[in-house]
């Protein structure tokens, strides 16, 4: 049973995603992701001009005739979401967590593919698979989907990227597309993030919240470790400590995304505060013009 709240904010986020799609994301997404694959329909007799490389030559020799095969594109595909749930996800500095700007951007994406007539599949991880809803169309199974990220409570606060990757490997082995949701405040994930990016098309987005680059001068602070519940107590007012903070910061971030390059894997970077349509709508018209 959901409470009045919850249904509250399904509700409000779907009136977001919904205006968002209809408005502007629709398009883009159907001009980045038209399709994953050539489906066989027929043969038909061979006609100059035709593409040698598609003909049928075990029709052509029972025939006598050369054939060719013929085929439509795939239109219908698979997306899922990875949407990471771990105790760093609670954390927000902007009036409002990672887990909700998690949640909007997943539901932007989310009623993006339905209105394309794609599948919606989520995976909620933190050092374990937390969640599974199996990729299916339609709204009522999108708010669902929804629902389950803005209500998602892990049993573990820590995090392991591979889990979901790992799931994900076993349960479909057909090409999809795939959304990875999180802060990256994780290692060992890169073989097999490499190994499902082979397959499927993976597009990690990064979310993070500008208070974990830019530590503000607030005097002496007690820090909590989301994800190990260690404390520990720093004198911000220390500009050298700043500094430290944030040159780490970058670097581990930026660790990231150079791995993601190397693994030749597209990704978006989002913060709290951005405009998510916006860098959205951004991102599928970059990719549309790199793939011109």
């Amino acid at each position: 049973m959901l409470s009045k709240d919850l249904i509250k904010a399904v509700k409000h986020l779907e009136i977001i995603a919904r205006r968002a799609v209809n408005d502007q994301l629709a398009g883009q997404y159907h001009s980045v992701f038209k399709g994953r694959g050539m489906d066989f329909v027929d043969v038909r007799e061979y006609q100059p001009g035709d593409d040698i490389r598609v003909i049928d030559w075990n029709v052509s020799a029972r025939t006598d005739t050369l054939h060719i095969k013929q085929f439509v594109e795939e239109r219908e595909l698979t997306v899922f979401l990875l949407v990471d749930v771990s105790g760093s996800q609670l954390f927000g500095s902007q009036n409002k967590r990672k887990q909700a700007c998690a949640a909007e951007l997943a539901a932007l994406i989310a009623f993006s593919a339905i209105k394309n007539n794609d599948r919606v599949g989520l995976i909620l991880f933190s050092d374990k698979v937390e969640c599974f809803v199996p990729p299916k169309k339609g709204k009522k199974h999108v708010l669902r989907v929804i629902s389950e990220i803005l209500q998602a409570k892990s049993s573990s606060r820590g995090t392991r990227i591979q889990s979901a990757l790992e799931l994900l490997g076993r349960i479909t082995r057909k090409k999809a597309l795939v959304f990875l949701i999180s802060d990256f405040q994780d290692d060992g994930f890169e073989t097999r993030l490499g190994v499902v990016s082979r397959r499927h098309e993976v597009i990690p987005i990064m979310v993070i919240d500008p208070l974990e680059e830019d530590l503000p001068n607030m005097g002496i602070v007690h820090i909590e470790n989301p994800e190990t519940g260690k404390i520990l107590t720093v004198d911000t007012s220390s500009v050298k400590l700043r500094k430290a903070f944030s040159l780490r910061a970058r670097r581990n971030r930026e660790a990231r995304e150079k791995m993601f390059r190397r693994r030749k894997i597209d990704h978006l970077l989002i913060r709290t505060e951005d405009d998510y349509i916006g860098a959205l709508v951004h991102y599928f018209r970059a990719r549309t013009r790199r793939s011109k």
